[in-house]
Parts: structure tokens; C-alpha cells; sequence
């Protein structure tokens, strides 16, 4: 039996391929090209939800959906990327530019569809942590438990009343309970 070997991509490359845009984004993980797994209604609507909360909050935060973030040797496009206001890249004009972040965001957030590798989605996290991302969530609606993962110390399963850490300068009052609570 025949294996096919694929070359493997520096990012580069890999950001100069037309398809990784297309529904669902590419992502570049060690050099090899994945595909993101098709969301289902539990994940777009904790993404819908979470994105409203956190942009409805004071603050100097914005939070995106499936931003294309580009660092360290990998490409990754979160479920909500969020990161300071005057961090958003802007061309000459002064508009927000159509690319992506070339950077690790401050906060990260995942949500774990049906048949998504929760390994590949930890890594995902973990190479943020390594590059500058201060905070990150990762939501398994199935098992009803949020993980957090901050960059000084091990990830937590959060306990389901107690509010879920956000950034600093972020007043964000919501618990695990309260958020796997908009699935019902």
C-alpha cells in the first residue's frame, strides 16, 4: 500500500495559498495543513453568545470570530480571538486592515465541536501560552466543563459557580454554569 507523503509548508507558504480561507479555514500546525472541523448549533451559539458578552463589555477589548492568527511556525484561526483595541491592525487609511493578526492575541477561546481532537485543540492553546497569549478558554459543551489555561501555571477545570477569569481592565461576570447555561 501507497502512502502519500505531503511536503510540509513554512508559514509563509502556507499564507500565500489561496484556499485557506475557504469554509471551514485552513489551519498550518508543524508545517502541515488541517482543515477546521464544520461547527455545530451548541458551538455557534456558545461563539454567538460569548462574542456579544465580551464586545458588549467597557473596556478596551474587542473579541473576533475565527480570526486568522499567524505566529511562531503555525497559522491558527480560534473560535474568538480577543485583543486590545489599538492592537487592531489598520492600513495607511486609517481602516481596519482585511488581514489577519500576526501575533498571539492576549485571550483565546476554543469550543469543541463533535468529532474535533481535543489534543489538537489543547496544542493550539499551548502554542499561544508560548507566545504571548495571557488567557485562554477552552469550552467542551458535551462534558459541561470549561478549562483555563493562563500562562503562569497549570490549566484548571473551573468550577462551575465561580466567575471565569478575563483579562485585566475586563469586568466579565459570567461562570461556567451561566455560560453552558445558553444551551438550553
Amino acid at each position: 500500500m501507497a502512502v502519500e507523503v505531503q511536503d510540509r509548508l513554512t508559514l509563509d507558504e502556507f499564507l500565500g495559498r489561496p484556499e485557506i480561507d475557504e469554509s471551514p479555514a485552513w489551519e498550518l500546525f508543524d508545517g502541515m495543513p488541517l482543515q477546521k472541523t464544520m461547527p455545530g448549533l451548541q458551538h455557534s451559539r456558545l461563539q454567538g453568545r460569548l462574542l456579544s458578552w465580551i464586545n458588549g463589555l467597557e473596556g478596551e477589548f474587542e473579541a473576533f470570530p475565527e480570526l486568522r492568527c499567524s505566529f511562531g511556525d503555525r497559522s491558527i484561526v480560534p473560535d474568538i480571538a480577543i485583543i486590545p483595541s489599538e492592537a487592531i491592525p489598520l492600513t495607511e487609511t486609517g481602516e481596519i486592515a482585511s488581514m489577519g493578526l500576526m501575533q498571539a492575541p492576549p485571550w483565546l477561546i476554543e469550543i469543541l465541536s463533535p468529532g474535533q481532537s481535543m489534543t489538537r485543540v489543547t496544542r493550539k492553546l499551548l502554542h499561544g501560552l508560548r507566545h504571548g497569549t495571557e488567557l485562554a478558554w477552552l469550552i467542551d459543551p458535551a462534558e459541561r466543563v470549561v478549562l483555563v489555561f493562563q500562562c503562569d501555571r497549570l490549566p484548571e477545570e473551573w468550577p462551575p459557580q465561580d466567575l471565569l477569569p478575563a483579562l485585566s481592565g475586563l469586568s466579565l461576570e459570567l461562570t461556567p454554569e451561566g455560560l453552558l447555561g445558553w444551551l438550553c
